[in-house]
């Protein structure tokens, strides 16, 4: 069938369209790509202001882990005390030895506890038949992550406090009373409770977004083969969040040993320094209560290079099992 050339087109050149196939882009220079992203550039310099002024300064502030620092000569005035303030945690004083003994259990209590339940939730909602009744569960999950932790306590004293709720209820039906709140042998196991409460609908967004970008396809393929509920979530569920849950987990190597300071400090009256001194309660209780600034000075940089050392740790074993990570190689 003969084929019609548009009205004051000129016809085609066979040379012409080889030399344009072959022709390579003409490189733009540095400062037409500044012309052209300048919008994109400005609306980030907020951005990187902020990044700046909250969390690149304050580093500098670490220099006094290596003096004797005195807040009436300030920094540059304070004698550099060499590496003296670290022998709190080189030489093993007792009192950071509990901090960090009780914030190694706590962080292995969470990640083991409150990082997989997130991923159950998530699943739990995607297998949820009704848009509108999955709409309400995950509202009011979400709900917790936007009270503060005083408020958080507040509700566990009276759930679970001596005179409250729960044991309100018992003594009204003389079975006895349980002792939680402000009960230092299940202190770790309380807050534990507390973040999952709080922050595990939260937590679930992520996964609950990677769901989403599966393939419908891929469940229907797998229900035609026979594959049960438990057999789709397994096979096409789990596969399709791994890279998810091994970013999150990186992540939350980095924070370790940050366990949540004002959660332990509101409670901390209550159980003792014995059972609720962590590293970030430490810092606080040595440095500004006593004004021992050099040691916990150390023992906050010391913390923050080995969340580094874990993130850039994990990252590598994630390379070498196929994953991304955080960063590409």
């Amino acid at each position: 069938m003969q084929t019609t050339r548009p009205t004051g087109t000129r016809p085609a050149d066979p040379a012409t369209d080889r030399i344009h196939a072959t022709a390579k882009p003409r490189r733009m220079t540095l400062r037409q790509r500044l012309r052209r992203d300048r919008v994109l550039l400005i609306a980030t310099v907020p951005g990187i202001a902020l990044l700046l002024i909250f969390q690149y300064l304050p580093l500098l502030g670490n220099v006094i882990a290596f003096k004797d620092y005195q807040p009436y000569l300030g920094t540059n005035g304070s004698p550099w005390s060499g590496l003296r303030n670290f022998d709190v945690i080189f030489n093993g004083d007792p009192a950071f030895v509990n901090a960090l003994e009780n914030t190694v259990e706590i962080t292995l209590l969470q990640v083991l506890v409150a990082f997989p339940i997130p991923v159950g939730l998530a699943l739990m909602l995607e297998s949820m038949v009704s848009e509108r009744v999955k709409r309400t569960v995950q509202s009011i999950l979400y709900l917790p992550h936007f009270l503060s932790w005083v408020i958080v306590v507040a509700i566990f004293q009276q759930m679970l406090g001596d005179a409250g709720l729960l044991n309100t209820f018992l003594r009204s039906h003389d079975i006895g009373t349980v002792h939680v709140v402000g009960n230092a042998a299940v202190f770790k196991e309380m807050i534990t409770a507390q973040v999952l409460w709080k922050d595990a609908g939260w937590s679930m967004i992520l996964f609950v977004a990677a769901l989403s970008r599966i393939d419908p396809g891929l469940y229907e393929a797998a229900a035609v083969d026979g594959a049960s509920r438990w057999r789709r979530i397994w096979h096409v569920s789990l596969p399709g969040l791994r890279s998810i849950i091994v970013l999150l987990l990186i992540l939350r190597l980095g924070e370790s040993l940050t366990v949540g300071f004002e959660q332990i400090v509101l409670q901390q009256g209550g159980v003792g320094i014995g059972a609720s001194e962590v590293l970030d309660t430490y810092v606080f209780n040595n440095g500004i209560q006593q004004g021992d600034w050099g040691a916990s000075a150390a023992v906050g940089l010391v913390k923050g290079v080995v969340g580094l050392l874990l993130v850039l740790g994990a990252n590598k074993v994630a390379h070498r099992l196929g994953e991304q990570g955080i960063y590409q190689r």
